[in-house]
């Protein structure tokens, strides 16, 4: 059998989140998730190892636990004791052993079968690149030497190896206290020769915020998520009564009658949310923030808001344009609108200019103009990847 250990224990200080980088969400699914779909397709990886942080252990368990992989493991202190750990788990009857970054989430699966076969028959086998850039070798800031690119190889992940010949390199570095950036590294160490096979440019690995984009892009390529801008549009009605606040965009509107909800029931925002919401396909607030939940019981609609503008960032979206109505008889609108557009804007982490508010009367038709309740309507549009 063929195994596969698949490392996600980095911190991803770099990633500058408080989630690790292989768990932050990249179009609908964490970036681990995408690196062991990879593996799942791959014909020449019958299981595969996961090696995680010790608190995430039981959480990597639950939610990627199927198909391959068969353990989730802790893993040490630096990239070497995460290898180790992973070794560990794996049968020593295991034929070939394949050491892949978590993050690194877009490699192709015949890829991984490549490297696989290259090592079965040479011990040892790494994907690589040529260098298009020249290289300069350095003595503080002073070039000493040009290198020859035609010779340099950008390696990457998976490399794999003869179950017996990757753990004689780690017992061989454990003996002398060696660490290598990669497992070849302590192949070569011990005088053995690794197998160069080709790989591709956009096997890269995710390790700063601008990687995000960059993975999206590679993912539209391949025609696995669309990207692009989406249109939503959120429609709302309140009932007017006796006894509560008006809100409306998270302003207090003095007036003698409020709008009646589980919330603030501040219609304004509701559309907001609602046109957001729809333009990433990501259900209404009903469904985000059902009326049968006591914890959003009086809850300002701005809170709400915050939280979808998360979500927009989950997403790797953006609100370009937000242009809302609302329907109200009474009270005159116009002098909050603007305290409005600032509040909306604020909580999206907008520019103001990209909020529109207008309000209108009905001409005292129907149940807005008989001051029966307001309704509002919004259209949003969101640059998507």
């Amino acid at each position: 059998m063929n195994y596969a250990i698949v490392l996600a224990a980095g911190s991803g200080k770099r990633m500058g989140t408080k989630t690790p980088k292989q768990f932050i969400e990249l179009a609908g699914k964490p970036v681990l998730a995408w690196t062991l779909e990879a593996f799942e397709k791959a014909n020449g990886v019958d299981a595969v190892v996961l090696v995680t942080v010790a608190d995430l252990v039981d959480v990597c368990r639950d939610q990627f636990a199927v198909g391959k992989v068969v353990q989730v493991v802790a893993g040490g202190a630096e990239r070497q004791d995460s290898v180790a750990c992973g070794l560990a788990a794996v049968p020593e009857e295991a034929d070939v052993i394949a050491v892949h970054d978590g993050a690194r989430a877009f490699v192709m699966p015949e890829d991984i079968d490549a490297v696989i076969t290259k090592a079965q028959t040479h011990g040892a086998a790494v994907l690589g690149t040529a260098v298009t850039d020249t290289i300069k070798l350095v003595d503080g800031d002073v070039v000493v030497e040009t290198l020859d690119r035609s010779a340099l190889r950008a390696v990457q992940t998976p490399q794999a190896f003869r179950g017996d010949v990757i753990r004689k390199a780690h017992l061989e570095a454990k003996k002398t206290g060696y660490f290598g950036t990669d497992d070849t590294a302590l192949v070569e160490k011990m005088g053995a020769s690794v197998v160069v096979v080709p790989g591709r440019v956009d096997n890269v690995k995710m390790t700063r915020p601008e990687d995000l984009d960059l993975g999206l892009s590679i993912l539209a390529k391949r025609g696995v998520v669309t990207t692009g801008l989406r249109i939503g549009q959120g429609y709302d009605v309140h009932q007017l009564v006796q006894g509560r606040p008006l809100i409306l965009g998270g302003v207090n509107v003095p007036h003698e009658m409020g709008l009646l909800g589980h919330s603030d029931a501040d219609v304004l925002t509701h559309v907001v949310i609602d046109a957001i919401l729809g333009a990433l396909g990501a259900g209404d607030i009903g469904q985000l923030f059902p009326d049968t939940d006591a914890q959003f019981k009086d809850i300002s609609s701005l809170v709400l808001l915050a939280r979808v503008a998360d979500v927009v960032r989950e997403k790797n979206a953006k609100v370009l344009s937000v242009d809302a109505t609302v329907m109200a008889q009474r009270p005159k609108l116009a002098p909050h609108i603007v305290h409005m557009r600032e509040k909306i804007s604020q909580t999206l982490g907008v520019d103001v200019a990209c909020i529109s508010v207008k309000a209108t009367t009905t001409e005292k038709l129907g149940f807005v103009g008989r001051e029966e309740g307001m309704a509002a309507q919004a259209v949003a549009l969101l640059q998507i990847g």
